[in-house]
């Protein structure tokens, strides 16, 4: 799987593979591949031998809410009694309960959880990771949040991308103030540059929450400032999120459920990647997901993510999702393969070191225990990696009986 750019429309669906392989790893680093009949040469090596399972590039997760207090697990009963999610709300559920765990939280409880929900993404053959804030809405637990992504991204083996989400809704100190919420933001980004706490900013673009203005003056400030764009658009509504997207030169546009015709078209001739979370739409029991057909028939580029986090999408099986988007986006395993590796890593700002078996790159690889790249998305639910390899060590295995 090589690429110098996202793959886009037609392209996702043409997808190399080599049978009967063997690949060299030097230092970390891809030093050859070719034909098992060709590695004669390196008589010296150590050996794996897959016998006969499918190898590909460790998958890249562009869109998680890794770090946050608490969890929702006692809202269940409401949910199925059909109580409405502003009544969970009212109520002190919803996302303002996981603000008040987060605050709450001292930063060590944060990693440590924060470092058990990561081991278990490297379990599902995740090898780099976009982390999100977003459960603090003020300016020290928002910093806080980002300084476990930090820290975790020097000690553990799954490469951090850091996103600064604090405009991820208002706070109940600000109700009725989004404008002034939104400047409190604004007012952290010199400090996250300065101290290299976050590489992207993203904003939740939606009714009831921030709008198209609100959002396009925030991402501009951020611009400004030297972060790279993300947007959480048209999830419920289409307002235009991907639009702004379009407009601002946004890495990517998640969510999309409800893009409109003319955002499908922008994003096709755009460079913005659409960021699915087909795990979202399944978690709270919805019935329309998002347009991937549509979007990559148009030409876009397409990438997919778990949206790890308590509320909507409580899970870290991105092989699920992969699943689920054969099963509800209509997509084609080679468009799958594509969208949680090259396009993933694009998505995140990794397009020149991750999601690729490539001679020169880290060797970040999955082992997996099945035959073909089509049957890890045929076969649901369950996980079936066998091992990972990061920069070239093994960093997950398999328990295997006897």
């Amino acid at each position: 799987m090589e690429s110098d750019r996202p793959k886009k429309g037609a392209e996702m669906r043409e997808l190399t593979v080599l049978e009967n392989a063997a690949l060299a790893i030097k230092d970390g680093v891809i030093a050859w591949m070719g034909k098992d009949a060709e590695a004669a040469h390196l008589e010296s090596a150590e050996v794996i031998d897959a016998e006969g399972r499918l190898v590909t590039p460790g998958l890249i997760e562009p869109h998680t809410h890794l770090v946050f207090g608490g969890s929702r697990e006692h809202e269940i009963p409401l949910k199925l009694q059909g109580v409405p999610y502003l009544e969970i709300l009212r109520q002190g559920g919803g996302i303002l309960s996981t603000v008040r765990a987060t605050r709450n939280a001292t930063k060590a409880a944060l990693k440590l959880k924060a470092e058990k929900h990561l081991d278990r993404f490297l379990s599902y053959g995740v090898t780099t990771l976009e982390a999100k804030s977003g459960y603090g809405l003020n300016k020290e637990t928002e910093i806080k949040q980002l300084e476990v992504v930090k820290e975790l991204n020097e000690t553990h083996p799954v490469d951090l991308v850091s996103t600064f989400l604090g405009a991820h809704a208002i706070p109940e100190e600000f109700q009725g103030q989004s404008g002034r919420y939104l400047q409190e933001m604004v007012e952290l980004f010199p400090e996250l540059k300065a101290r290299g706490l976050a590489e992207f900013v993203d904003i939740f673009c939606e009714t009831g929450v921030f709008s198209v203005a609100e959002s396009r003056d925030f991402l501009e400030k951020a611009k400004q400032a030297g972060f790279g764009l993300k947007i959480h658009a048209d999830e419920i509504d289409p307002l235009g999120g991907a639009e702004l997207a379009c407009d601002l030169g946004a890495a990517t546009a998640d969510h999309l459920v409800a893009i409109s015709e003319e955002g499908i078209r922008r994003l096709a001739g755009s460079d913005t990647i659409a960021v699915l979370l087909p795990g979202t739409t399944f978690y709270l029991g919805k019935d329309v997901y998002a347009p991937a057909r549509k979007l990559i028939d148009s030409g876009a580029a397409v990438a997919l993510s778990t949206d790890f986090n308590p509320g909507s999408s409580v899970t870290e099986n991105i092989q699920l999702i992969m699943s689920l988007a054969m099963l509800k986006l209509q997509m084609t395993p080679e468009e799958i393969w594509h969208a949680v590796t090259i396009n993933a890593s694009f998505a995140i700002g990794r397009g020149e070191v991750a999601g690729q078996i490539r001679v020169g790159r880290a060797a970040d690889v999955v082992i997996w225990d099945a035959p073909n790249y089509h049957y890890i998305p045929y076969h649901y639910g369950i996980n079936h990696t066998y091992q990972v390899l990061k920069k070239g060590k093994c960093v997950y295995a398999k328990r295997i009986r006897g």
